[in-house]
């Protein structure tokens, strides 16, 4: 432990991009988020009763500690132990904007020096989190941010749940999270099984106590993952990304369509509901001139009639450097009234947190960006 000290404050002289690089390499210890299963067998180690374990996950997710030692009801030796052995978060929040809205937007860099963004969304009484799966995303949809430098890799569990616990202390001690939506970067069934167990533990009464009715997957639309995802028995909704009412059109959208296609995609959704109970939500970015056309609507209106199913639409976020637009009021007014009067159920999603690029990947391409520019110049 003395050793421990005095390197931390040796490295607190360093400026903070170096010391957190050193840091980590001479100071590595387990992420407790990584192993909270086996908290039990390691505190029999300790000669600890294994009750423990209840308190220090009620800390870590309700209590929401930032260290070991505000852990007060457990022995100080207890605290010590924990603090040598395990590390309670290994991201470090890089860039945190708000909205006037008040949305708010975290850019997360995990221990690897890898970057993800996740975001706090308030309407009225519920407080919803949009967080990623994978740094980067491999889907290649060609209006998002996310994906325009490819997908590095996928997050472990423990790095997802630090996603949560990062924006649940942005809220005051009296509020609570609400939902969740795992819409963030990434394909999250590209990374079901990390994301799954994740999720679980988000949702148990020990965890952050979000029941699965409040947890949405979003997808792009991957039938095999779809298929396991309905076999774990999780009952999450599941959100489809369709954006595009025809299979011409979303194969120039989202090009991993052209190895799936509408029909397969919309049978593994139909299968899903089956076996879930869970109505399915189909979203819908709507781009100005491309897929905002009444013929698009009433396509779009023929493929959804008859299922138990909700449509959001989403005019589209403006992302720098891609030459997408938002649909003018009369388009997206018009695109509303078609998709009503074939008794759509349709909710237009109001556009938030654009003042502080909210959309996915935009955050992290300002910052990667100037990084990469200067390693090119080098």
């Amino acid at each position: 432990m003395g050793t421990v000290i005095h390197l931390e404050k040796l490295f607190s002289l360093v400026p903070r991009p170096i010391s957190q690089s050193l840091t980590r390499r001479l100071l590595v210890r387990t992420p407790i988020i990584d192993q909270l299963d086996q908290l039990p067998t390691w505190l029999q180690q300790q000669g600890q009763p294994s009750f423990r374990a209840g308190q220090i996950i009620k800390w870590i997710f309700q209590q929401r500690a930032r260290s070991f030692a505000e852990m007060t009801d457990l022995p100080q030796a207890l605290r010590a132990a924990l603090d040598e052995h395990y590390t309670l978060t290994t991201v470090h929040i890089e860039k945190h904007d708000q909205a006037a809205d008040g949305t708010e937007k975290l850019l997360v860099q995990l221990q690897d020096g890898g970057l993800v963004e996740c975001v706090l969304l308030r309407e009225g009484d519920r407080r919803s989190i949009c967080v990623s799966s994978q740094v980067g995303c491999a889907m290649g949809c060609v209006f998002c941010a996310s994906g325009l430098d490819g997908v590095m890799r996928n997050l472990t569990s423990g790095e997802i749940l630090e996603q949560m616990l990062c924006l649940q202390k942005l809220l005051p001690d009296d509020e609570r999270l609400s939902h969740i939506v795992m819409m963030g970067m990434g394909e999250p069934l590209a990374n079901l099984e990390n994301v799954v167990q994740a999720l679980a533990w988000a949702s148990r009464d020990t965890g952050l106590g979000i029941s699965p009715r409040r947890v949405t997957i979003s997808t792009v639309g991957l039938p095999p993952a779809i298929e396991k995802l309905a076999r774990t028995d999780s009952r999450f909704h599941l959100a489809i990304s369709l954006h595009a009412p025809n299979d011409e059109l979303r194969n120039e959208l989202v090009p991993v369509n052209q190895k799936i296609g509408i029909r397969k995609l919309l049978q593994a959704a139909d299968d899903y509901f089956t076996v879930s109970g869970r109505k399915l939500t189909f979203e819908y970015v709507l781009l100005a001139d491309i897929n905002d056309q009444p013929e698009h609507a009433h396509q779009l209106a023929r493929l959804l009639q008859g299922r138990t199913a909700i449509l959001n639409v989403i005019p589209y976020n403006p992302v720098q450097g891609l030459p997408y637009r938002t649909p003018s009021s009369r388009a997206i007014r018009q695109f509303r009234e078609i998709l009503q009067s074939a008794k759509i159920v349709v909710k237009f999603r109001q556009r938030k947190g654009d003042k502080i690029n909210a959309a996915c990947g935009q955050l992290r391409r300002q910052k990667v960006q100037p990084l990469q520019g200067r390693s090119s110049d080098q």
